[in-house]
């Protein structure tokens, strides 16, 4: 397993990751078929993550990119000491410790910027995930009802957050 950075010139590759995981999970924002592809955007946020404020790691095996982590930095004053996390991991590399050295990575990068609060927010029903988010250190702050729709059902989310 490898874990790295993404270059600009990967951004459609890091496209047909994100891609897929709409496809094999409920829980992400984007259902199969709604994320355009929208290259610019994912170089930008390619290029943010090597010369800005933000984080974006990647977990690659056979030259393949399996899961990735991403953190935006609040970009206003009053919360550049926060940070909004999204985790993405294949289902055929879940619970294999992928999340938690995503995690023990973010909190590194959380370090050297000097952020004190990490948020997060994943639907209640995903108890593995929900989980793998306590045991690197978030709390629930409160619950989000009928967040997202799947399916046509409503779904609450947890507001997660680790204050360092």
């Amino acid at each position: 397993m490898k874990y790295r950075r993404l270059s600009v010139d990967e951004a459609e590759q890091f496209w047909h990751l994100m891609n897929q995981l709409d496809y094999e999970t409920k829980y992400m924002l984007y259902e199969p078929g709604e994320r355009t592809k929208n290259l610019p955007r994912i170089e930008l946020l390619i290029r943010d993550s090597l010369e800005g404020e933000d984080f974006l790691l990647v977990a690659e095996t056979d030259n393949k990119l399996i899961g990735y982590i991403s953190a935006q930095k609040g970009r206003l004053n009053r919360i550049a000491h926060s940070a909004y996390i999204v985790v993405g991991i294949l289902m055929d590399y879940r619970g294999k410790g992928i999340g938690t050295e995503f995690f023990k990575r973010l909190n590194v990068w959380a370090g050297e910027k000097k952020i004190t609060r990490l948020e997060l927010t994943v639907i209640c029903e995903n108890e593995a995930v929900k989980r793998l988010y306590t045991n690197s250190g978030f709390e629930i702050e409160g619950i989000k009802r009928k967040s997202v729709c799947v399916n046509g059902k409503y779904l609450d989310e947890y507001y997660m957050a680790r204050v360092r």
